[in-house]
Order: C-alpha cells, then structure tokens, then sequence
C-alpha cells in the first residue's frame, strides 16, 4: 500500500501552487474547477511519485495552526527529501532569501536526520531532510 496523496485547502491557490512548482519541483495538471461548488484544484507530481492536492472553495474557514514554535494535533508538516547536506543548506539559504520564513536553521536531529523547518505561503510547516553523514 502506498500514500496516494496530502490535500491542502488554500485561499492562495496559484500562489501555492507556483511555491511547490518552483521551489521543491512539483508538476502541476491543469486547473480542475467545478463551476457549481466553486472548487478549483490543482494535483502536483513529484519526482518520487508523491501528490500534492491543493484545493480552494470560498467558504472554507482558516487554518489556525499558524503559531510559530507550538505544535498541534493533526498533521504538522510535509517533508522534503534531498541527496544531500549541502542541499538542505542550500534550500534553507534559497528560501529564506526570498523571503519565506525559515522557523529553524538547518541542524543535526536526534534521530540522524539534518533538516531544517520553513513556513509555505500559507503558514503550512514544510521539513527538508537527509541523513546525517559527518
């Protein structure tokens, strides 16, 4: 069995969308839009074969798990795998200087990983990992 996909509503839809395009290499379909809800969708494929469903209707509530350094239940976060350390650094440096908000430095976990934490254009907590190789 495999993880067909995460969803994520957004009122941000093509900001989202051009964000996980540029910055971690998703392929975007075309716009679905079903005109009687309002709904509109895009699917991203990555490289691995994971999707990313980023979803916008108008009636949708925000999210309120936007608070730096609290965790909360639910899923917290989507992970990014690279190659390598210099690439975690890179993409932390990269995001970053556009502007985006890195939430933690990239640094060596417990667990053997070096990552670091970012923020995406809607306060969803994004990870880029790879092991630790010293």
């Amino acid at each position: 069995m495999k993880l067909e996909h995460v969803a994520i509503w957004t009122k941000k839809l093509e900001l989202l969308k051009n964000f996980y395009v540029s910055y971690f290499g998703g392929k975007a379909n075309t716009l679905y839009y079903n005109h009687t809800k309002g709904f509109q969708s895009y699917f991203l494929t990555f490289d691995s074969g994971a999707r990313l469903e980023l979803m916008y209707m108008p009636d949708i509530t925000e999210n309120r798990n936007d608070t730096i350094g609290k965790q909360h239940l639910g899923i917290i976060h989507l992970a990014f795998g690279v190659d390598s350390m210099s690439e975690v650094d890179q993409k932390a440096a990269e995001l970053k200087r556009d502007g985006y908000k890195v939430i933690s430095s990239p640094r060596k976990t417990g667990d053997g990983y070096y990552e670091f934490e970012a923020l995406d254009p809607d306060n969803n907590r994004l990870e880029v990992t790879t092991l630790f190789i010293e």
